[in-house]
């Protein structure tokens, strides 16, 4: 019997890259720390309660249910503020509007400021120097004393919140992204490609931004940190969220006397900043250990 023609013989399926890509994840996830964990599952909570408030949260944003300063149990689970809303409700509405609004700063600090940064790596010469002494300019300022200053003079509006705040942020992109890219763009890849005639949008696509995504990353969590303390602080203070919009910095601000009764209420929205700061710190530690190579000695 002769042997079958190699040709006439199906191919074996193979793993491809969709399935080898979902196993190394699911490799990475089950080498991942209790505390990457820890992290993950916080920050996936409240993006759930941010997204799904309105079907969550027991009583309205603004909702005036009961009484003043109500105690915890029946109806209102943590009692009241000094209005007579739902302190519950507002927590879980302070999540929508706190988060939100510091990832889309974030965001908009991080397109900016890293597009400037690349930019001023790849070209050099006038325009990496007005960029760098703009930027130093805004650096030489206190970040919240300028956010207090400018919020004063422009109104307390969300949006001048978010442009504040991204252009504040900006600055510490720019900085970290011309670093990255200026030791990028002088290897002889980049040389090669500018000499064939790449397009800017081709080598930042292709060859900058995947050589400097993971200290980018790296930012942006810490950023998003910064920014989301930074907003609690402006409300704090009175020039942030503005009421009746329930925010977490405004929320101990308004309930900061039943302290002294040992109402321990304004401790809540200040427990749920410091929460999401630590499980964003985790994961940030955890990609930090997986991207730099680092392997556990014991």
């Amino acid at each position: 019997m002769s042997d079958p023609d190699p040709l006439s013989v199906p191919p074996v399926a193979g793993p491809g890259p969709r399935r080898s890509r979902r196993a190394r994840i699911r490799a990475e996830l089950k080498r991942a720390p209790l505390s990457a964990w820890f992290g993950g599952l916080v920050i996936l909570a409240y993006v759930v309660l941010a997204v799904f408030a309105p079907l969550i949260a027991p009583w309205g944003e603004a909702t005036v249910a009961g009484q003043p300063h109500q105690a915890w149990g029946g109806d209102f689970l943590l009692g009241t503020d000094q209005l007579g809303r739902d302190v519950l409700s507002r927590l879980i509405y302070g999540a929508r509007n706190t988060l939100g609004i510091a990832v889309l700063t974030t965001c908009l600090a991080f397109l900016t400021g890293g597009l400037l940064g690349i930019l001023a790596a790849l070209y050099g010469g006038w325009f990496d120097q007005i960029c760098s002494r703009i930027v130093d300019v805004f650096m030489s300022i206190p970040s919240l004393i300028f956010a207090l200053l400018f919020l004063s003079v422009f109104g307390s509006s969300i949006p001048n919140l978010i442009i504040t705040l991204a252009a504040l942020d900006a600055t510490r992109v720019f900085r970290l992204a011309r670093a990255a890219a200026g030791t990028v763009v002088v290897l002889d890849y980049i040389q090669i490609a500018r000499v064939r005639g790449e397009s800017l949008l081709w080598l930042i696509r292709r060859e900058i931004l995947p050589n400097i995504l993971s200290p980018m990353i790296v930012e942006f969590g810490l950023r998003f940190c910064f920014v989301f303390l930074s907003i609690a602080a402006l409300s704090f203070l009175g020039v942030g969220i503005q009421p009746p919009t329930a925010d977490w910095g405004s929320m101990v601000r308004e309930n900061a006397a039943l302290i002294s009764y040992g109402n321990i209420t304004a401790l809540l929205p200040a427990a749920a900043i410091a929460l999401l700061t630590v499980a964003v710190n985790f994961v940030i530690d955890w990609y930090v250990y997986r991207t730099s190579g680092m392997r556990d000695e014991r």
